[in-house]
C-alpha cells in the first residue's frame, strides 16, 4: 500500500448514484464528470441504465419487483467496482427509496463508499427534453408506466447532493458532483 495521499486518493473507489426522472440529465452529468475524472488519472466506468438493461437484466420488466431487482443487480455490480478502486457512476432512475436505500446499506457493510445524488429536474423540463421520446408516447397513450408521470417516483429524502440540472450548464453540474467527491477525498 502507497503512503502517497494523492495516489490513495485515485485508487479509492465509490460509488455515484445520479438518481432521477427520465431525461433529467443523469446520464449527461455522468459521462462528463467521467472525462473529468479519468484526465485526473482515476479509474472510472458509467453503468448506464439502458446498458444494464440490454445485458445483465435481459427479461425484467418495468413492475415494482423487477426494478428492484434491476437496482439491486446494478448496486451489487457497482459495490464491487468500487471496492476494487473504480469511481462507479451510475445514472440510473430508481424510482423507490428502499431499492436505493438497500443498495446503500450493501455498500456501507462492505465499507464501501455510496454516494447519492438527485439529479431534481422537474417534470415539466424533462417532458420537454424527451431524450428518449418516453413523454412523447405516453401523453399519445403508447406508454404507460412512466416514472414521474404515472409511476411513482420517490424522491431522495436525504442526498449526499441535490442538483437542478434545469439551471446550470452540465460542467457546472458535473463539477458540482466533482465538488462532493473532493470533498469526501475521492478526488
Amino acid at each position: 500500500m502507497t503512503t502517497n495521499p494523492q495516489e490513495t486518493d485515485v485508487t479509492s473507489g465509490a460509488t455515484v448514484w445520479l438518481t432521477g426522472l427520465p431525461s433529467a440529465g443523469k446520464t449527461t452529468i455522468a459521462y462528463e464528470l467521467a472525462g473529468r475524472l479519468r484526465a485526473e488519472g482515476h479509474r472510472v466506468e458509467v453503468l448506464d441504465g439502458d446498458e444494464i438493461r440490454e445485458f445483465i437484466s435481459a427479461g425484467l420488466g418495468f413492475s415494482r419487483e423487477d426494478r428492484h431487482t434491476n437496482v439491486q443487480r446494478i448496486g451489487f455490480v457497482a459495490q464491487l467496482l468500487a471496492r476494487n478502486g473504480v469511481k462507479v457512476l451510475v445514472p440510473v432512475i430508481a424510482p423507490y427509496a428502499d431499492s436505493r436505500d438497500a443498495v446503500r446499506k450493501r455498500h456501507e457493510a462492505n465499507g464501501t463508499t455510496y454516494l447519492e445524488v438527485h439529479v431534481a429536474t422537474p417534470v415539466e423540463v424533462c417532458s420537454v427534453r424527451d431524450v428518449k421520446g418516453l413523454y412523447a408516447k405516453q401523453a399519445a397513450g403508447e406508454l404507460s408506466g412512466l416514472t414521474g408521470v404515472d409511476d411513482p417516483y420517490e424522491e431522495p429524502e436525504a442526498p449526499d447532493l441535490r442538483i437542478e440540472s434545469q439551471n446550470q450548464t452540465v460542467q457546472e453540474s458535473a463539477a458540482s458532483v466533482h465538488a462532493l467527491l473532493t470533498e469526501r477525498g475521492l478526488a
